[in-house]
C-alpha cells in the first residue's frame, strides 16, 4: 500500500513549477524528474535551517552521499503545474539522515518517498557520525521529532 504524506508533517514546503522539458510526450512528468524536485526541496530546507549546504560540511572534509532512494507515485504531474514540494528529516541515524517528502499539486499527494543520506569522509568515504550542530538545527525545526 502506497502511503499518502499529510501536508501537516512539512514545515518546509518549497514551491516548483512543471516545465516542458521535464514531461513526456503525453504531458505528464517523466518519473526521474520527481528526485529532481526532491534534491531541491533538500537543497531549500537546508536553507531554511540556517545550513550552507554543502558548503559547511565540505569545509570540515565530508559530504553527503545518496544511498537509497524510494518513490511512490500516487497521481500524476502535468506540464505547467504549481507543486508543492515537502520534506522534512524522519530520522537521525549515527552517520545518517533519512529525507522523507511529499509532493502535492493544490491537496492532492501525487508522490511520496524518502532520500537517505549518508555523511562521509570525503577521500575515503568512509562514514562519519553526524556533527551535533547539524542535529541541533534538525531537532529546532521538525514539527514531528526525527526518529532516532
Amino acid at each position: 500500500m502506497k502511503s499518502v504524506p499529510q501536508r501537516s508533517d512539512f514545515r518546509h514546503l518549497h514551491p516548483v513549477r512543471v516545465r516542458w522539458a521535464e514531461v513526456d510526450p503525453q504531458g505528464i512528468v517523466f518519473n526521474g524528474n520527481y528526485l529532481t524536485y526532491a534534491d531541491v526541496g533538500i537543497t531549500e530546507y537546508f536553507r531554511a535551517i540556517g545550513v550552507a549546504f554543502p558548503g559547511e560540511l565540505a569545509a570540515d572534509g565530508a559530504e553527503f552521499f545518496a544511498v537509497k532512494t524510494l518513490l511512490n507515485y500516487l497521481a500524476p504531474a502535468h506540464f505547467d503545474d504549481a507543486l508543492d514540494v515537502g520534506i522534512r528529516v524522519s530520522r537521525l541515524g549515527r552517520s545518517s539522515m533519512t529525507f522523507s517528502l511529499g509532493i502535492w499539486r493544490a491537496d492532492t499527494a501525487l508522490t511520496s518517498g524518502e532520500i537517505v543520506y549518508v555523511l562521509a569522509e570525503t577521500a575515503s568515504r568512509s562514514s562519519r557520525p553526524l556533527p551535533e550542530w547539524l542535529r541541533e538545527k534538525v531537532r529546532a525545526t521538525e514539527i514531528c521529532p526525527a526518529a532516532e
